[in-house]
């Protein structure tokens, strides 16, 4: 690695996002998640907001239009919100990884730049999760409940359908670790000391 790159990868709840804004922050360097939202959409000349419904989502099979005589010609098919802004952040990903330090959170980044990262996935039982969201949500128990199983399937779906890997395949990651056993100082230590 010529250039400090930190990729994340988590599970919904177990502060992903939070050790590695704190991890940048501690290394003084840049931090990106929903950064990259911002950046395709200045690129792609795409609203913010379309970019952010279709983030780290898997387009839907059933907007395809099924390839049969019948159906429309081949031209009039569209490209998914989900595969632009797909691809737009793997060209970001790999020019920002290329031209400076940086933590890159979820997007497929620990696969998108492969053996050029130290790539980190930050897991959390269930349970300490659904609690981590009632606390930053203030969201009744069922209903963050719901909203951890429904993310962690979407991240799982993204994934799988852009890599071709298992999401939870421990193997692809250089360090795994559960948040729930260490506070965010320590994970942030942890990760500096194997950077």
């Amino acid at each position: 690695m010529s250039k400090r790159v930190i990729t994340i990868n988590r599970m919904f709840g177990s502060n992903g996002r939070v050790i590695g804004k704190a991890l940048a922050e501690e290394l003084g360097i840049n931090f990106y998640d929903k950064e990259l939202i911002e950046m395709a959409s200045k690129e792609r000349q795409v609203p913010f907001d379309v970019f952010a419904k279709v983030d780290e989502k898997k387009a839907s099979q059933w907007r395809y239009t099924v390839d049969h005589e019948i159906q429309i010609d081949p031209e009039l098919h569209f490209i998914p919100m989900n595969d632009v802004l797909y691809d737009t952040q793997r060209k970001l990903i790999v020019d920002l990884a290329a031209s400076e330090d940086c933590v890159i959170v979820g997007r497929c980044a620990n696969h998108i730049l492969l053996d050029k990262t130290l790539s980190i996935f930050i897991y959390a039982p269930f349970d300490y999760r659904v609690a981590t969201v009632i606390e930053r949500t203030g969201r009744e128990e069922k209903s963050a409940r719901k909203l951890v199983k429904k993310m962690d399937k979407e991240r799982r779906a993204y994934y799988e359908y852009f890599t071709d890997s298992k999401w939870t395949d421990l193997n692809q990651y250089n360090l795994c670790i559960d948040s729930s056993r260490f506070t965010n100082e320590q994970i942030v230590t942890m990760i500096k000391s194997c950077l």
